[in-house]
């Protein structure tokens, strides 16, 4: 990636490196708290903070850890009275906000393409995604996928991104080349996070309503399984190794772990709300914030069960771990 990224800079303010920490890092859209935050997953330790960031929900890193992305779950109007969200690119080595971009509208979830170029923005309330260049192109590629566009994954080559249409009941398979829809997937009935199987033939999907994780085929493109999760389904992730799956219930106030392949279940209490989820590959971790309390819980993803809560600033949405970690 080049150096210099966008031609629209900020006065950067000063924060503190964390060069002077040990990695991984995780980083999280800490949303009312308006920044990102910086925990040392070895001693689940708030270590660093990025302010200056409005109502952030999405994050996203490089591949190669140099820079974090985020952006603003707000809009507001510009100069030319249209609604507006920001993106933010954040270089956390020099420790300040680097440049900001403007996007169509507010942003829910954010990903990088693998080869680290492209950043897809999901925009729930315009029905598309925008593709941002990182390496320089001031146009951003505005992307209709269907209704309340919620979350994306790329396939490891980064050839394919799967976004999901919680409004629309589908999931949009984009040519990341040629920047097009190319096939429309079931998702069961209101697909929102996503998770790509380990050996790439497999999504699993939250649905939120109807409290299941759906599993659909992306050969066929059809829902071929449904997990029971819980009242209000939410986060979601999978194993290291693939085998298990990870999902939160923030109304039924659990945590489930459910094993794909004979679909045997483990579930714990956690209160209120649990949240957000975050595998940490590498780490033997499983972070699950909280929607209602300042909080992320620490899971032993071996045995399932909690073994510290690291105390936040506004509460956790989506989550990332440094790249020298990241699968």
């Amino acid at each position: 990636m080049q150096k210099t990224l966008f031609s629209i800079a900020v006065a950067a303010t000063a924060f503190m490196s964390i060069s002077a920490f040990a990695e991984p890092f995780i980083y999280v859209a800490a949303g009312s708290a308006n920044k990102v935050l910086v925990i040392d997953s070895e001693n689940n330790q708030v270590v660093n903070e990025f302010d200056g960031i409005r109502n952030p929900h999405a994050l996203a890193i490089t591949p190669d850890g140099e820079y974090v992305i985020s952006a603003s779950l707000a809009a507001k109007k510009n100069e030319m009275g249209k609604m507006e969200g920001t993106l933010f690119v954040i270089h956390p080595e020099h420790g300040h906000i680097m440049s900001t971009r403007p996007l169509p509208g507010m942003v829910h979830h954010q990903a990088i393409k693998p080869t680290g170029r492209y950043v897809v923005s999901t925009h729930p309330t315009l029905g598309g995604v925008s593709i941002t260049d990182l390496d320089g192109s001031p146009n951003d590629i505005f992307l209709k996928t269907g209704n309340g566009p919620n979350y994306t994954v790329f396939t490891k080559d980064g050839g394919r991104a799967f976004i999901s249409n919680t409004g629309s009941g589908t999931i949009s398979e984009v040519d990341t080349v040629t920047w097009k829809v190319i096939r429309t997937l079931d998702g069961g009935p209101t697909p929102e996070h996503l998770a790509l199987s380990k050996d790439q033939k497999k999504l699993y999907s939250v649905n939120a309503k109807a409290g299941t994780v759906s599993e659909t085929d992306i050969a066929s493109g059809k829902v071929t399984r449904s997990f029971s999760i819980g009242k209000g389904a939410h986060g979601l992730d999978l194993s290291e190794d693939g085998q298990s799956m990870y999902a939160t219930s923030k109304k039924s106030g659990v945590a489930v772990k459910i094993d794909i392949e004979n679909e045997t279940r483990t579930e714990i209490q956690l209160a209120p709300s649990p949240y957000h989820l975050e595998a940490l590959t590498g780490t033997g971790k499983v972070f699950v914030s909280s929607s209602k309390s300042p909080k992320i819980w620490v899971i032993d993803a071996q045995t399932f069960k909690p073994v510290d809560e690291i105390a936040i600033s506004g509460e956790g949405h989506q989550m990332v771990l440094s790249a020298s970690h990241t699968d």
